[in-house]
């Protein structure tokens, strides 16, 4: 008989403190690894949980579905089809569904989370983990014929791109000066590697303001003006089509304009555009488009999370031609 006297000690497992739901809802923006801002809304109705996400850039759309596993992580999944295969005449014979998901936690006041995306060949796992912090919801729409304004500051001098500079360094400028207007050619050459066009933006960063620009934008073309490098006030050829917050002068995927006053692609058009309290106005070619309305969180493309920081004016420029002139910023005092 074998006997031992060595002392063996047992690891007893932490139990992991469950998270109410409660604690999850509500809107939160993200700032995701490597770069980038996200935002996430999580609600509970009917006995039900759902929510909407922006991750990184493009529009704000519903997830697949919302759910609390093991009792203190909330799962956010949503769905991509993925076309596998096409015929003769480019129609898709064949697509699969590919699912993508968060995996969130709360961490004091905060969450921490990670992404997961499978590749479309099935073959790994691209990941990315993010922070976010939750907003609390946007104050009573201002009396904007209260407000008091500060001395206005011309953000464009009509010949040289003082005051301006790319968002990121390594891409390529397509952004020039021409007979006082602001010019953004990002010529693609048929053959050639992809050239990446950068956004430009104002060394500058502002609170709240009005803003005033005159735009031009040829056929089929795409830009955009962003606020405090948060939101994107849309510049589009969209003359012609219906009601759409994707649309001229649209608070990108949040707040649809209420009638359409653009003008036919070509012409030089006026916006007149003010950010306040976090709400947001926009004149278009005269016309009063989108009046006080709350923006409730970062669009596609914002290079800013925190709604409450000061942060640049900055022009899209990687999307498509666009003229632009005689931009005028007059800053909100309070």
């Amino acid at each position: 008989m074998v006997t031992s006297c060595k002392n063996e000690t047992t690891t007893v497992p932490v139990p992991v403190q469950k998270t109410d739901i409660s604690e999850f809802l509500g809107q939160w923006t993200i700032d995701v690894e490597g770069g980038g801002v996200s935002w996430l809304e999580v609600t509970q109705q009917n006995n039900f949980l759902d929510g909407k996400l922006l991750w990184i850039g493009g529009s704000v759309l519903p997830v697949g579905s919302v759910f609390l596993a093991k009792d203190h992580v909330l799962m956010v999944q949503r769905t991509n089809s993925v076309v596998r295969e096409r015929d003769a005449n480019n129609n898709p014979v064949k697509a699969n569904q590919v699912t993508n998901w968060l995996e969130i936690v709360k961490k004091g006041d905060k969450i921490e989370g990670i992404i997961l995306n499978p590749k479309n060949n099935g073959l790994g796992v691209d990941t990315a983990t993010f922070t976010g912090t939750k907003l609390p919801a946007p104050p009573a729409a201002p009396d904007l014929s209260k407000v008091k304004y500060g001395d206005p500051i011309t953000l464009f001098n009509g010949k040289d791109l003082t005051g301006w500079r790319l968002i990121n360094e390594k891409q390529k400028n397509g952004f020039s000066v021409k007979n006082g207007v602001l010019s953004n050619e990002p010529v693609q050459v048929e053959g050639q590697p992809h050239v990446s066009y950068g956004n430009l933006r104002t060394e500058q960063e502002f609170e709240d303001f009005n803003i005033k620009l005159e735009v031009n934008i040829p056929a089929g073309s795409n830009s955009g003006v962003y606020l405090r490098g948060l939101y994107e006030i849309q510049v589009v050829d969209s003359y012609g089509k219906g009601l759409d917050s994707h649309n001229m002068g649209g608070l990108y995927s949040r707040v649809s304009p209420t009638m359409s006053a653009e003008k036919p692609a070509g012409q030089w058009q006026t916006m007149d555009i003010t950010l306040c309290d976090r709400h947001v106005t926009v004149i278009l070619n005269g016309k009063k488009i989108i009046d006080n309305q709350p923006a409730y969180g970062p669009t596609g493309g914002a290079i800013i999370s925190d709604v409450f920081s000061k942060g640049p004016i900055y022009l899209q420029g990687d999307h498509g031609t666009v003229n632009y002139r005689n931009i005028v910023l007059t800053p909100i005092v309070k």
